[in-house]
């Protein structure tokens, strides 16, 4: 017979991740749920856009970081609960940092949906573009390479003064998730903030890019869509509800 207690611990740090994340998706559905895709900051301050950022981080990331987390609980052998709760706070805190310029891009991309359409649709026409571009370039495949593959992070993380171990870990990987999917996030700047249709089908693609086995494919696949998006939206301005006013609900 195989397992016991201190397989079912490193069972439980997947699980763990992902019960937060159902948190998190319940309180953004139950706050969030019935409003219509908004410009900019929906009229919060950075405090709040910070906090509720975090939130969307925590339900969207930690999904596809499971499998990782569960890696680095194989590498920990006392006091495994509080060590996992450091990484992924540590994990989190890269993305709550990241709420910083997310928050001074929707500030500045709130004022162009209040320019004329013609400007809005140009502007949602170079996110779409910027975003499609990233995702072709090497420096996003080798963020998402080592998103799927962290057998080698591990063995650095292995090399980390005990102390700071799980602080570094967590926030190491967090700064490779942040450089693998910044792209993806900016495109809520297009869709609204707090589009939860856009979260849901991002956080899709977020979990695909890095689990499935043709995440590259997907990754690339997801580069050409936003290229293409990035064109239609001159023709159909209701693609990018965030700054053009296309009024598409929430979930």
């Amino acid at each position: 017979m195989t397992g016991g207690p201190a397989a079912v611990r490193i069972r439980a740090a997947p699980v763990g991740l992902l019960l937060v994340a159902a948190a998190a998706w319940v309180w953004m559905v139950t706050r969030w749920g019935g409003m219509p895709a908004m410009p900019g900051t929906m009229g919060l301050g950075l405090g709040a856009f910070l906090a509720v950022w975090t939130l969307m981080m925590t339900a969207m990331m930690l999904p596809a970081t499971a499998p990782v987390a569960a890696l680095y609980a194989r590498t920990i052998t006392v006091h495994r609960a509080p060590r996992m709760a450091v990484f992924t706070v540590a994990y989190l805190l890269v993305w709550a940092a990241a709420g910083l310029p997310a928050y001074a891009l929707a500030v500045g991309l709130g004022r162009a949906a209040r320019l004329p359409p013609a400007a809005g649709t140009a502007v949602a026409a170079a996110v779409f573009a910027v975003s499609g571009v990233y995702q072709l370039t090497p420096l996003k495949d080798r963020c998402l390479a080592r998103c799927r593959s962290p057998i080698g992070l591990m063995l650095r993380y292995a090399s980390y003064p005990r102390a700071s171990r799980d602080l570094r870990a967590g926030a190491h990987h967090g700064a490779f998730c942040l450089g693998c999917c910044w792209s993806l996030m900016v495109l809520l700047a297009a869709f609204g903030v707090m589009n939860l249709w856009a979260m849901v089908v991002l956080a899709a693609v977020i979990t695909a890019e890095k689990l499935a086995p043709a995440g590259r494919l997907v990754a690339r696949a997801v580069g050409i869509a936003s290229i293409a998006l990035a064109v239609a939206v001159f023709w159909v301005p209701a693609l990018a509800p965030g700054l053009t006013g296309g009024g598409t609900a929430g979930m």
